[in-house]
């Protein structure tokens, strides 16, 4: 497996492109997940006190061991990359992760011992399937963005409409502004929003329907399908660029072997 696209090694010395190649290679990635994984369980483990108080000593130990590694990765790959190694945001993500395990979790640090769990989200810069959702996920955050905007103002809308009808006879529901939009986000997640809220309004305003059909139907369904909407485009899109880099790649090499058979044909 070469190193990662978003990663350029052109003229890099031979021996860092090999050992870029070595370090995101397969064997080494699956040593590193798994690796990921047991100090997830061992992370797990170390919440028990009856675990700890007969296995504290194995466990502390292995976690140091488990994290040298993972220090020596780093290491290995700012040798192979160089300054690059910080053009990928993957990198800095593992970068931060493991440099928060090595500052000492103790005094005004002591949040720090459980931030140390985030070393199990290092599966997600290593598992290509995961690392595409993240990206996915983010390179669809302008749209979801906008959509959000316009979920804003369905519910500023609902909420102000809601709080000058209904605040006089359900004031714990509709009193100000705050008590709307927080029933209206109830009623957005379908949570008991039949039983809780709209079936005892119905018997004061039997023609309640009118007001709460088309929320639902708006806020809970079509904006819903639109989030899912960009997020599949964008994963589209994001596939769309794997293919082009692996074609760019397979042009990269046809080009060099051509250059090799140039170089063969002027020395015979």
């Amino acid at each position: 497996m070469p190193p990662r696209p978003d990663i350029d090694t052109t003229d890099f010395a031979p021996w860092r492109i090999r050992l870029g190649h070595w370090v995101e290679g397969v064997p080494f990635t699956r040593f590193i997940i798994a690796l990921i994984i047991i100090n997830a369980v061992i992370l797990g483990l170390e919440t028990s006190p009856a675990v700890m108080a007969q296995a504290g000593g194995l466990l502390l130990t292995t976690n140091a061991l488990i994290l040298a590694v993972f220090v020596v990765e780093i290491l290995l790959k700012l040798v192979a990359f160089g300054p690059r190694f910080f053009r990928s945001g993957w990198n800095l993500f593992d970068f931060f992760v493991v440099g928060i395990s090595l500052v000492p979790a103790a005094g005004p640090f002591e949040i720090l011992r459980a931030l140390r769990v985030l070393r199990v989200l290092r599966l997600l810069s290593q598992i290509p399937r995961l690392r595409a959702i993240i990206e996915s996920i983010m390179r669809s955050l302008p749209g979801i963005g906008w959509t959000a905007l316009l979920l804003v103002l369905i519910f500023y809308v609902f909420a102000v409409m809601g709080t000058m009808l209904f605040r006089d006879s359900f004031p714990e529901y509709w009193g100000n502004l705050g008590a709307s939009l927080f029933s209206l986000f109830q009623i957005m997640t379908l949570e008991s929003w039949s039983s809780g809220i709209a079936r005892p309004m119905q018997e004061v305003y039997p023609w309640i329907w009118v007001y709460f059909v088309p929320f639902i139907l708006i806020s809970s369904f079509m904006v819903l399908n639109l989030f899912i909407a960009i997020i599949v485009t964008a994963t589209q899109s994001i596939h769309a660029d794997e293919e082009e880099l692996a074609r760019q790649e397979v042009l990269r090499e046809l080009r060099n072997i051509n250059q090799r058979l140039q170089r063969l044909e002027e020395r015979n």
